[in-house]
């Protein structure tokens, strides 16, 4: 049955199924295995299991212009490169532009290097004075690398860090380095009006409060420098826009400001090392903004940095923080913990066999060497699991995440977060609500001790399981993105490497709950109020399929074999950092309000 008949075939058995009463008594009879989505619409249907729509599962697995079967069950190709990325053309006198082939799309990239720091002159002509807002997550690094970076080269560009009056995070910028002596530290708003870079790294919820009183200081032709998109998906939402007298760039590291930090330090002997980073020039009033944002890059020591755009970037990060690089992989060790020790394993060795493995061996193997290898490296007893797992767990995962990216791009999730942030001050004479943290409960207090005792290099045990639930979750992640337009340059960098190569390390020094309490407030928000949702469609749909005997469905995991990613991470894989990034158990970065 071609596709389009498919689709027209199946539309009319959708009515009844679209309430999630409906969802919940076709996964209690084991028909988790049959469901599709369509990404015609914009919104989630859950289709019956019929033999129509059987023969339509079988028939949605399209074909590429190349010819290969690839992607998710779904009723266009989703194997075609994505274009939005691609679509954005920059051009730079300064750095060199790299052309990559992803999936087919030609992309274009600025390789970084410790050797293109003489270039920095030229990329920020114009600019005296940077100022760094915020001493949170990318702050303290991005002000670090950036003023090193400057200070390689004797430029007499000058970083200061502006802080609220007060600010117990003045102490730590005091100790990098930043001082009122050397006026590399001050007020925020004075910082900002002296600046003609100005990079406001507050957190979302405090863009969103302080945007007005931070645009009416800034000078005409000076340069709003973001590092997430958050701030236009707030406008936005409110119908305002950025000012017309000044640019409005963004640099985005794909990793959390402590990798930044932690992989410049380490690349000083290689010529660089640190986090990919995507660029975007939103808008530019005197032509200067696409230099600067490459050369903030550079500065930042990323291998490489790929273009996007800002409306882009917000929508693939909040929701890959959501995702596979944060809510997700909370939700989903959660889950699989209670499964093991429920079955009869012992407390310790299911954490092993659900944190220590994704974090370790599961994460090392596709940052190395994809996500395929990790399957092949199974034996032929441990494939079959990981299909099951895999294969069960692959569409109750995109139903939360297609979910999670509609809610990002509506505008809803950016509210959530906007509201939450003023709940944790006392208000309206209600008592303050700040985020508590999670790492007392008992699976994160077993996980202390199997730290405890590990040996070195112990990167635990490849369970096969677990590694079908993990990476069908993030299959899933990637194709909700590539339907949605991002750049595979994105997509690649939103699911697999910002995961492997950024967060799961922390997580694997300090585990899952230690990257839930101390990362961005976006983030951690985020991670709270999505990961149970994780947890709880595993347990209810993939864990019972499973448990029930549900057939492998060969169409997904041929699908997943097959799939033109795999060339596309190897071929980003050969542009990542040149170290891996190295955090001890006793890493320094701990939130402020968390220090004992």
């Amino acid at each position: 049955m071609a596709a389009a008949s498919c689709t027209a075939a199946l539309s009319s058995s959708l009515a009844a199924l679209q309430s999630r009463d409906a969802r919940a008594a076709s996964s209690s009879n084991g028909a988790a295995q049959q469901q599709m989505r369509s990404f015609e619409g914009l919104h989630r249907h859950q289709l019956h299991a019929t033999k129509t729509a059987e023969k339509c599962r079988r028939a949605a697995v399209p074909i590429t212009r190349s010819g290969r079967r690839g992607g998710a069950l779904c009723t266009q190709a989703v194997a075609m490169p994505a274009t939005r990325g691609t679509e954005v053309q920059f051009e730079s006198k300064v750095f060199k532009k790299e052309k990559i082939t992803l999936a087919g799309g030609d992309e274009y990239i600025v390789r970084g290097g410790r050797d293109l720091f003489p270039l920095l002159p030229k990329a920020l002509q114009g600019i005296k004075k940077i100022g760094v807002i915020g001493w949170g997550s990318q702050g303290p690094a991005q002000a670090q690398n950036f003023r090193d970076s400057l200070a390689e080269i004797n430029s007499d560009i000058v970083v200061k860090v502006g802080l609220r009056k007060g600010s117990k995070s003045c102490d730590d910028a005091r100790a990098a380095g930043f001082t009122e002596e050397s006026d590399t530290l001050g007020d925020v708003l004075e910082t900002v009006s002296e600046s003609d870079l100005v990079m406001l790294l507050i957190s979302d919820a405090a863009q969103a409060d302080n945007y007005k009183e931070i645009f009416a200081a800034m000078k005409d032709n000076a340069i709003l420098g973001l590092s997430h998109g958050f701030l236009l998906g707030h406008l936005r939402s409110v119908g305002e826009e950025f000012p017309k007298n000044i640019s409005v760039i963004a640099v985005c590291p794909k990793g959390m400001g402590p990798s930044v930090r932690r992989l410049y330090v380490q690349g000083k002997e290689v010529n660089g090392a640190g986090i990919n980073a995507s660029f975007a020039v939103h808008q530019d009033v005197d032509g200067r903004a696409t230099e600067v944002a490459l050369g903030w890059s550079v500065a930042l020591g990323s291998p490489f940095t790929f273009a996007t755009t800002l409306e882009d970037e917000y929508k693939s990060d909040i929701f890959g923080e959501r995702g596979i690089l944060l809510g997700a992989v909370h939700g989903i060790v959660e889950a699989l913990f209670r499964r093991y020790t429920s079955n009869g394993m012992q407390e310790e060795s299911a954490y092993k066999n659900t944190v220590e493995s994704i974090t370790g061996v599961i994460s090392r193997t596709i940052s190395s060497k994809g996500m395929l290898a990790v399957y092949r490296s199974l034996s032929d007893e441990g494939k079959k699991e990981f299909e099951a797992a895999y294969s069960a767990s692959y569409l109750p995962a995109m139903d939360i995440l297609y979910e999670c990216y509609e809610d990002v791009a509506s505008g809803n999730e950016i509210r959530s977060v906007v509201l939450a942030g003023r709940r944790f001050y006392a208000k309206e004479g209600l008592p303050a609500f700040p985020m508590g943290i999670i790492d007392n409960t008992h699976m994160w207090q077993v996980g202390k001790k199997v730290r405890e005792a590990r040996a070195e290099n112990d990167l635990g045990p490849l369970h096969p399981f677990t590694a079908g639930v993990f990476v069908a979750t993030m299959m899933a992640q990637i194709e909700v993105l590539r339907k949605k337009g991002h750049s595979y340059s994105e997509i690649i960098n939103e699911s697999v490497i910002e995961a492997v190569d950024s967060l799961n390390p922390f997580m694997y020094a300090r585990g899952v709950s230690f990257m839930v309490d101390n990362c961005s407030t976006t983030a951690r928000l985020g991670a709270r109020k999505w990961a149970p949702r994780f947890d709880y469609i595993l347990t209810q749909q993939a864990f019972v399929a499973v448990d029930q005997g549900a057939s492998i469905n060969q169409d997904l995991v041929k699908s997943f074999v097959s799939d033109p990613v795999h060339k596309s991470i190897e071929i980003c894989a050969q542009l990542r950092p040149t170290v891996d990034i190295a955090v001890t158990a006793d890493a320094g970065f701990v939130r402020p309000e968390l220090r004992q």
